[in-house]
């Protein structure tokens, strides 16, 4: 029986190795090779994950909370205890004047060494601020200050969703170019392969076939170059994602958009100044700088502690701790500083902080005007989009039954092959002012989402 069991676990443990070895690696390396399948949101959800701008802000959040910490230190006690050993090579000497009765009756000054030559000295300090203007406005500084770092983390998450967005939609008009090149070339390969045959049997002239020829080598490098394009703009969305880029990525998404009720967008644009990102930023930054000129006028004023200190102090040269004779020390009291005169140093530092103060001021004022600019003109972008998408997508059907119709006509000897390269290129170039039209709508979409500060 118990060789049974050992035979059961020994067959048992080569089907695990087995299973490990040579089934579960190329399993799992026919998962690695599996495409990244992506979606609007999933890119997005990447991004607020692993882009590294969003890490950067969320470090400086972190240290901000330190800095908050740091910013109530002054307001704690502080305690700290030194230690000092001194070994005395000469010793100090006390001077007794000459003709000291009792003392020194020569005619000389007599020095006499005083001390050991084993010095031991240990004190602890203590100083408790009790007033001080500064204290109390670092603290509000620092939690000013974090609130900043948090308005700048929200207005990097928006500004990574915009540039996600755009990188995602940049990836979809790509791949559009790229699908309207290549239909193109099959045109225009059909076409040259008519042209061929027709020439074979007669019905079309050298010319034709010559000029079929350079149509079509005019338009494979279009597609080449449509197609780089397209792996570029798939490099920059995965950069942008943190994503390696030998690993294969898919997009799921329709290129296609919404336009946005006239409601929301007006209801958006009245509430821009008090959502734009950047606007709250500025707002926070005057706040701090408010605080700073009254952090500096505070150099005017006194400040009071509480300190106190106790010592041990001992000389002895036997290196008998225990039996040292130590002398003890306590003291407690306060300490005032009233400022009278610094060099005009606190007033120029106050002179300075009301000059950044200002400057910001003028900086947030140019921001707001700059703002109602910029939302202005994405609403513009987007009605502009909106016609060209209408008049794109008209021309594609015609354009369509344009090649059709050349086609039959040059089949039948009745076209000529210029009226059906004309009306290839026009196709082409409609199908792409078809997705460049779509692609601006939803970039201006965007950015005008990013300034009412109304993105996802």
């Amino acid at each position: 029986m118990t060789s049974q069991c050992t035979r059961s676990r020994y067959f048992s443990l080569i089907a695990l190795v087995f299973f490990y070895a040579f089934v579960l690696p190329p399993l799992f390396a026919q998962e690695m090779g599996k495409p990244l399948v992506l979606t609007l949101d999933k890119a997005i959800a990447m991004a607020l994950e692993q882009n590294r701008d969003i890490l950067i802000a969320n470090q400086d959040r972190s240290m901000a909370d330190a800095q908050v910490g740091e910013a109530w230190s002054g307001a704690l006690p502080q305690l700290s205890i030194n230690g000092v050993y001194t070994r005395n090579i000469l010793k100090p000497v006390l001077f007794i004047p000459a003709n000291t009765p009792g003392i020194n009756p020569t005619n000389q000054t007599l020095a006499i060494d005083i001390g050991s030559s084993n010095a031991y000295a240990m004190s602890a300090s203590l100083t408790q601020p009790l007033y001080s203007q500064k204290i109390g406005l670092a603290l509000q500084i620092a939690s000013g200050y974090r609130d900043y770092t948090n308005q700048v983390f929200r207005a990097t998450k928006q500004m990574v969703i915009r540039q996600t967005e755009e990188s995602f939609y940049l990836v979809l008009l790509a791949k559009k170019m790229a699908d309207a090149n290549r239909q193109g070339l099959d045109v225009v390969k059909a076409n040259y392969e008519n042209v061929e045959a027709l020439y074979r049997h007669g019905t079309a002239s050298e010319f034709d076939k010559l000029r079929a020829e350079v149509q079509l080598a005019n338009t494979e490098p279009l597609v080449i170059s449509a197609e780089n394009n397209l792996a570029l703009a798939i490099n920059s969305l995965k950069n942008l994602l943190a994503i390696p880029l030998d690993q294969d990525v898919v997009l799921d998404g329709e290129f296609e958009f919404e336009e946005l009720p006239e409601a929301t967008m007006t209801e958006a644009r009245n509430a821009a100044l008090s959502t734009n990102p950047t606007i709250l930023s500025l707002s926070l930054q005057e706040k701090l700088l408010e605080k700073n000129v009254s952090v500096e006028k505070a150099g005017y004023f006194p400040s009071l502690d509480l300190v106190g200190g106790y010592s041990w102090q001992a000389q002895d040269n036997t290196f008998q701790f225990n039996n040292y004779n130590w002398a003890k020390m306590l003291n407690v009291g306060l300490s005032l500083r009233i400022p009278l005169f610094d060099g005009l140093r606190t007033s120029s530092r106050v002179e300075e902080a009301e000059i950044n103060l200002q400057k910001i001021r003028y900086t947030k004022l140019k921001a707001e005007e700059g703002l109602k600019i910029q939302i202005q003109s994405k609403e513009l972008e987007m009605a502009e989009a909106v016609k060209r998408v209408a008049g794109q997508k008209k021309n594609i059907d015609e354009a369509q039954k344009a090649v059709q119709i050349a086609q039959t006509r040059f089949k039948s000897g009745v076209g000529t092959q210029l009226e059906l390269l004309d009306a290839q290129v026009a196709m082409t170039r409609a199908q792409t002012n078809y997705a460049q039209a779509i692609y601006d709508y939803l970039v201006a979409k965007a950015e005008w989402e990013y300034a009412v500060g109304s993105s996802k």
